[in-house]
C-alpha cells in the first residue's frame, strides 16, 4: 500500500504492463501495487515501443526500464497528444540516463518518476508525486525506511551530505534473510541490522538519494576511485552519444584502466580522439577514460540492465598486448 499511495494509485487506473513477470519489478512492484488499489491492468506479453506507443490510449499509468524509454524516443509519434491520457511514468531497474529523462519531458510533457529498489528490499525510494522529480536522482526515503551512506573502507556512518559510500537500507521492508545460507546473510548485514545493497551513492542536501553505481564496479586507478557514473553522465551529455558504460579492466601500469563503451546516435560519427579531448576539460585527468570504445550497442540481461561483467571480460586484454 505504500507504492500505491505514494504514486496515487486508484480504483480507477489502468497499468500498461510490459515487464517479465520474473523479476521483482514486474512481479511485486508492478502488479502487487495494482491488487494494493484495485486497480485495473492491461498485460502485454513483450515490449514493443510501436505497439507500446498504440496502447498509451487505454491507460493511466506506465511503468519501464531505461531500454524502453529510449525505444520510445525513437517512435515519430510520440508526443504529448499520443501520452495525454497517460498520468505516470515511472523508470526503475537500471539508472535513468539525464538526457533521457529530459528529452521525454521535451517530447511529450512528462517528468519520469524514478524510483529505486532491490529484490532483498522491494522498494526503498521514489521521487515524489507531488513536487520536484530529480533527474538522475532516485529521491527521498519512502516513508518507514532508512537509509544511509556508510564509508566503504571503515564502515562509519557519513553524516554530511553529498559524500560518495556505501548505501545501506533499514525498514520493514527489507528481507529477513538468503534462503538455506545464512553465511551470506551474515555478511550482508551490519552488526546494528542494517542490509548492505552492494550499491555506491550519496544523498544530497534535500534528502535524495543519487545511485553512482555498484560497489563491484568502482575502478581504481592508479590508486585513486573513479565512479563509473560520473563519467558516464559526461559522455553522455557529448553531442552523438546515445548511451555509454564505463569499466574497468586490467592496466600494467595503473593497476586498472578507465574504459568506455559508447554507442552513437542514429546517422553520429563518433571519434574516440574527439571524445576524450571533451572530456578534458570537465573530467579531471585520473577519471579519463584510457580508451573509448564506440559500440554498436551495449551488452545487456532481461531487464535492460548493462552487464559490465560481460564488457570487462570482452575487453580484459586491451591493455596487456
Amino acid at each position: 500500500t505504500v507504492l500505491a499511495e505514494a504514486w496515487r494509485f486508484s480504483g480507477e487506473d489502468v497499468l500498461l504492463h510490459v515487464l517479465p513477470l520474473f523479476h521483482v519489478h514486474g512481479l511485486l512492484t508492478a502488479i502487487n501495487t495494482v491488487l494494493a488499489s484495485a486497480s485495473s491492468i492491461l498485460l502485454l506479453p513483450k515490449f514493443d515501443s510501436a505497439e507500446v506507443l498504440q496502447h498509451f490510449k487505454e491507460a493511466t499509468v506506465f511503468m519501464g526500464v531505461p531500454t524502453h524509454y529510449t525505444r520510445l524516443l525513437h517512435e515519430a509519434g510520440l508526443n504529448p497528444e499520443a501520452t495525454a491520457h497517460v498520468r505516470l511514468f515511472v523508470s526503475g531497474s537500471a539508472p535513468l540516463p539525464i538526457e533521457t529523462h529530459q528529452e521525454f519531458f521535451r517530447r511529450t510533457g512528462h517528468v519520469i518518476l524514478e524510483r529505486y529498489g532491490m529484490t532483498e528490499t522491494l522498494m526503498n525510494t521514489s521521487n515524489p508525486y507531488d513536487g520536484p522529480r530529480v533527474p538522475g536522482s532516485v529521491g527521498p526515503p519512502l516513508p518507514g525506511i532508512g537509509i544511509r551512506v556508510t564509508n566503504p573502507e571503515s564502515g562509519a556512518v557519513e553524516r554530511k551530505p553529498d559524500v560518495i559510500g556505501t548505501l545501506e537500507v533499514s525498514g520493514p521492508n527489507v528481507f529477513a534473510g538468503y534462503w538455506r545460507d545464512p553465511g551470506k546473510t551474515a555478511g550482508e548485514f551490519t552488526a546494528d541490522g542494517w542490509f548492505k545493497t552492494g550499491d555506491l551513492g550519496r544523498i544530497d542536501r534535500d534528502g535524495y538519494v543519487h545511485i553512482v553505481g555498484r560497489a563491484k564496479d568502482l575502478v581504481i586507478s592508479g590508486g585513486c576511485n573513479v565512479y563509473p557514473r560520473e563519467v558516464e553522465l559526461e559522455l553522455d551529455a557529448l553531442p552523438g552519444v546515445l548511451e555509454s558504460a564505463v569499466f574497468g579492466v586490467p592496466h600494467p601500469d595503473l593497476g586498472e584502466g578507465v574504459t568506455a563503451a559508447v554507442v552513437p546516435k542514429s546517422g553520429a560519427s563518433l571519434s574516440e580522439d574527439a571524445i576524450i579531448e571533451a572530456l578534458g576539460t570537465r573530467l579531471a585527468h585520473y577519471k579519463l577514460p584510457k580508451r573509448v570504445l564506440v559500440v554498436a550497442e551495449l551488452p545487456r540481461n532481461a531487464m535492460g540492465k548493462v552487464q559490465k561483467s560481460a564488457l570487462r571480460e570482452r575487453h580484459g586484454g586491451l591493455y596487456l598486448s
